[in-house]
């Protein structure tokens, strides 16, 4: 299993790449997606999932061109509103199964009511990491006043 930041220093924006066993997913892909392309090809994995940790207000995201790019399934959590593109809809609890690691679905509403953060276990079962988007910062956590 791969895990590798990709981080956007003058947007102070965290972007992740995961890969198991041939399968990628990316989580809060920036806007310009070729990098995130490029990687899978290089280590010749499939991009299947895009995760969407919140609807982003300080950056465009690149979540539809790399799904209309690569095929990948766009997953927002529970309360999203209706969309003008196609996206699945998350229960809390759910689970994505990429190669032989699973990612799970934590509601979090707070900084926006449809975030989420993303529980990765690995192919032991250990949880292993979480992606919290703009829920949980090193030494603060997201705004709540946002909704």
């Amino acid at each position: 299993m791969k895990i590798e930041q990709i981080y956007t220093g003058c947007l102070a924006q965290g972007a992740y790449y995961i890969e198991s066993n041939g399968e990628a997913a990316i989580i809060d892909p920036l806007r310009e997606v070729q990098a995130y392309i490029d990687m899978a090809e290089r280590r010749e994995a499939r991009i299947k999932y895009i995760f969407e940790t919140h609807f982003h207000a300080d950056f465009v995201s690149g979540h539809i061109d790399l799904a209309k790019k690569t095929g990948a399934r766009i997953i927002y959590g529970p309360t999203t509103m209706e969309t003008g593109f196609e996206c699945i809809k998350a229960e809390d609890g759910q689970e994505f199964k990429l190669g032989n690691a699973r990612i799970r679905v934590l509601h979090t509403p707070g900084h926006t009511l449809e975030s989420s953060c993303y529980l990765l276990i690995d192919e032991s079962g250990k949880e292993t990491a979480i992606f919290t988007g703009d829920t949980l910062f090193i030494g603060d956590v997201g705004r709540p006043d946002l909704a």
